[in-house]
Order: C-alpha cells, then sequence, then structure tokens
C-alpha cells in the first residue's frame, strides 16, 4: 500500500469518527416523564431502558416522577412543565375535547388491560347474569360508557344495572360483597391478585362485547413541543428497554426490586411476569385506525363533543 493511500485512508477515518466522537462529547439531553401513578410493574420498560443503558446510548438523560394525584400528569404536560406524561388512551380524547394541547407521541402498552370483572360465588357466570345487579366503577364518563356497549352486545343496557361509584376500591368493593362485579379491573394485576386471594375471578373482556381495542398506557407530550430533541432518542431508548426486559425479564426484575423494595411481594412479581407480551414492541409505532376508531366509539356514545382529525389526539415521531 502506497503511503499516499495510506493518509487516505487515516484521513477518512478520522471523519467519519469525528461526529461520532462529537455525539459522544455532547452531554445528554434531559427529558423528564411524569409517571400515570405510583411506581409499578406496568413501568418495566422505562427502568429497563436504563438498566441496559439505553438512554445514555441514546443521548438523554430522564428522570421519572410518580404524582401525587393520577389527574395532574397530562395538565403538566400541557402546561410545559414536563417532557412527557403516562396516560391511557380512553383519556385521550376526553383530555384534547377539554382543549389541553397534548399529543399521544408513543405507547408503553398498546394491548387492552381492562377487564369486567366478578367473583365465582356471586353466581354470575355470562354478561347476562348482570341484570339486576350493582356494578362498580371508578372512571365516570369512559367507563359506563364501556359498560354500556357491553351491556348492548348482549341485549341489555345500562337501565338493566345499578352504576356505584366505587372511588378506585376495586377490589375491596368485590371482596365484601359491596357490589356484585366492577370494571376497571386489569388482567395483569387486580385480576391476579384475586386469583391469589382464591376468590375465583369471573373475567369478561370488553374487546369480546363490542367495545374496540385500545392502547392501556401512552405517552403524552405539548403540542407545542413535538420537536423536542429528546423526544426521538427516548423512544428509541424505551424500544431497547422492552427487547432487554423480554431477553431476561428476570434479570431486569431483580433490579427494578433492588431499586424499588417495597414492590417485592408475590403481587408484584406476579404482575412483572405477566405483562411482556402486552408492552409495545415499538413504542413510537401508530396504529391510525385503532385511534380513529375509538374516537368514533366514545363521539358515537357521547363521551366527546366534536369529532377531530387524529392529529388532533395522536401523531407518529420520526
Amino acid at each position: 500500500m502506497s503511503l499516499d493511500r495510506r493518509l487516505f485512508l487515516s484521513a477518512a477515518a478520522g471523519a467519519l469518527a469525528a461526529p461520532a466522537l462529537a455525539r459522544a462529547a455532547a452531554p445528554p439531553l434531559p427529558f423528564t416523564v411524569i409517571l400515570d401513578w405510583f411506581v409499578n410493574p406496568d413501568h418495566a420498560p422505562l427502568f429497563a431502558a436504563k438498566y441496559c443503558g439505553a438512554y445514555e446510548a441514546e443521548g438523554v438523560d430522564v428522570r421519572l416522577i410518580a404524582p401525587t394525584d393520577p389527574d395532574i400528569p397530562p395538565r403538566l404536560v400541557a402546561a410545559g412543565k414536563a417532557d412527557a406524561a403516562l396516560s391511557y388512551q380512553t383519556q385521550l380524547y376526553l383530555l384534547v375535547d377539554q382543549g389541553l394541547p397534548v399529543r399521544r407521541t408513543g405507547a408503553l402498552i398498546d394491548k387492552s388491560l381492562n377487564t369486567l370483572t366478578a367473583l365465582k360465588r356471586s353466581g354470575i357466570t355470562r354478561l347476562a347474569d348482570l341484570r339486576g345487579r350493582k356494578i362498580g366503577y371508578s372512571v365516570a364518563g369512559v367507563e359506563p360508557v364501556i359498560i354500556g356497549a357491553m351491556l348492548r352486545h348482549v341485549g341489555m343496557s345500562l337501565g338493566d344495572i345499578r352504576l356505584v361509584n366505587v372511588n378506585f376500591q376495586l377490589v375491596s368493593a368485590l371482596r365484601t360483597g359491596a357490589v356484585d362485579a366492577v370494571i376497571g379491573t386489569y388482567r395483569t394485576y387486580e385480576d391476579l391478585q384475586l386469583e391469589q386471594e382464591g376468590l375465583d375471578p369471573v373475567i369478561f373482556l370488553p374487546e369480546d362485547y363490542g367495545v374496540p381495542p385500545a392502547d392501556e398506557l401512552i405517552l403524552l407530550s405539548n403540542a407545542n413541543a413535538l420537536r423536542n430533541p429528546a423526544l426521538p432518542g427516548f423512544l428509541a431508548a424505551l424500544k431497547q428497554g422492552v427487547a432487554a426486559l423480554r431477553a431476561d425479564p428476570e434479570g431486569m426484575l431483580k433490579r427494578f426490586l433492588k431499586d424499588n423494595p417495597s414492590l417485592d411481594d408475590r403481587l408484584d412479581i406476579a404482575s412483572w411476569r405477566a405483562l411482556p407480551p402486552y408492552f409495545a414492541t415499538d413504542p413510537a409505532a401508530l396504529n391510525a385506525a385503532r385511534y380513529r376508531v375509538y374516537r368514533d366509539f366514545l363521539y358515537a356514545s357521547g363521551v366527546i363533543k366534536r369529532k377531530s382529525p387524529l392529529e388532533d389526539y395522536a401523531v407518529a415521531i420520526a
């Protein structure tokens, strides 16, 4: 090899390495995420992304904050006080309808977890058995609509049951017999809890009774900050976190419990192990048809007052 050739290759290699070195030397971009509620196994990919080094590799410095009130996260993002917040597709449309400048920019859990659950001892074995019974719920607006759609599927209506607001005390309301069934239990948490307690839950999946499927846990960003340079890196890191979690769920669980010792119990461990199939393989991917169908479902049910275009609810971040 000639001297000129060696000098050319050396210069070319230096030119290619320079951008990479510049990126490595650049300080990470801060990115604050407000969780939907206290830390729990639903948030596993957020922690897995940290454990596998994905945040560092993507140049983002992620801070996770648990809110004191589950109603606060979207409003903090709308006010520009956080880069992102976890919320729910079922609530997204109401937030936009209220005028909050938020958009869905990703999904942590892209499958439905919500269930309508009764106990075997109640004698309820099919949805029609709910006639004349008390049904507990926590979230006004959407949950009664979900129950109504399920009942219509079997020739009933909300007039055939009695709705009771149990203020998020779903399991205790069932356990004590205050209600005969509840809507809002998760197949990866409360339903597992009822099984562990030997209460034989009878589980009805809303999507089996006419309710459109929805992303369970989504990422909201401010509509005026969609070009946040840290957002693509965060989503890319989250994708790596999901892959790392599925590759080594027990190793990730060990680190998660070390960071969150209060969750080292039978239920949270069972929930962690049940969740991996429900996490979005690509958190940035947007199923546009799903978001339009659910919008139309809520509009037809009178939950939202206007049927806005898709881009008013959800966007895909490149």
